[in-house]
């Protein structure tokens, strides 16, 4: 179990890494067009740090209000969801988060916030009605696990660096197709608008990919997390199996927040594309290492 988390955080700062050497590459490319790789990387830094700020500190609200989630002011409002959610918080030391309730036959919850003090967590009616108590406890417990984990931080990072890597390939691009104003003289080099151009095709797209790896790692380690805080893996893979048995997507589900949720609020094709696409781990692997994992190494 341990070596699991150990193992998902260790990938998940690679995969960050990785984007940190595509934005050297791409500002390696504007010194040798502008004579400091400065040029595009300050400005394009700066502006996806703005907008990832103010999603950072409003991004829950919006996400909130997109899902159609009501907030559930008192104990007395939904007994049974606020006791299982206070209780996962003490056993694991964390604060109790705002509730919300989201009027939606699907079996789905999501939790935001950019720290454990700013927290809520959204489920549900349908999770609530069709899930055992074991099953929905190891449901809010992922949920709180991203609290806990700093997962909305982590994405934020991922967030501004995918920002950072589209703007650099469309600067980079536009500078070529221009002319670079350098000491070699304007006008474009043919090799270096091939290589613009592959860029400004392929580092968004593997970006995105690279935001969806991390993204799935993040699920990967709050199942383990979860599990480790109920101590009981079988509860969250017999939930997963519900849910891979729906077909009905969220209502209010949007391609925005889709990260945020427990699993993919969408329900489509399960062919390679959509894997590769998707924000979550396919179903199937999530069920295979909660159930891989050994007993003896919950206590």
């Amino acid at each position: 179990m341990y070596n699991q988390i150990t193992a998902n955080k260790r990938k998940t700062f690679f995969l960050i890494a990785l984007f940190t050497l595509i934005i050297w590459g791409i500002g390696a490319i504007f010194g040798y067009l502008y004579g400091s790789p400065w040029y595009g990387v300050v400005p394009a830094v700066a502006l996806s740090l703005i907008m990832t700020l103010v999603s950072y500190y409003s991004g829950d609200k919006i996400a909130l209000a997109s899902s159609g989630a009501k907030r559930v002011s008192s104990r007395d409002e939904n007994p049974y969801a606020w006791n299982m959610i206070e209780n996962l918080c003490i056993a694991q030391g964390l604060p109790m988060p705002a509730l919300y309730i989201i009027d939606d036959p699907a079996i789905n919850a999501f939790a935001t916030g950019r720290d454990p003090r700013h927290a809520s967590v959204a489920v549900t009616t349908g999770a609530i009605q069709k899930l055992e108590n074991e099953e929905l406890e190891g449901v809010l417990a992922h949920e709180l696990s991203h609290v806990k984990n700093y997962d909305i931080l982590v994405m934020t990072i991922v967030v501004v660096l995918v920002g950072v890597i589209v703007l650099l390939s469309d600067w980079l691009f536009r500078a070529q197709f221009f002319g670079g104003n350098n000491d070699r003289g304007k006008g474009g080099h043919p090799a270096l608008l091939i290589i613009g151009l592959a860029l400004m095709i392929l580092a968004p797209v593997i970006a995105e990919l690279i935001k969806l790896a991390v993204s799935r790692q993040r699920e990967y380690l709050a199942d383990a997390s979860g599990a480790l805080a109920t101590r009981y893996p079988e509860g969250l893979a017999v939930a997963l199996e519900k849910i891979g048995q729906e077909t009905r997507p969220l209502v209010h589900a949007n391609h925005a927040t889709a990260h945020l949720y427990f699993s993919n609020p969408f329900k489509g094709s399960k062919d390679w594309m959509m894997r590769l696409f998707s924000t979550h781990p396919p179903i199937e692997d999530r069920i295979a290492r909660l159930r891989g994992m050994d007993g003896e190494r919950l206590g």
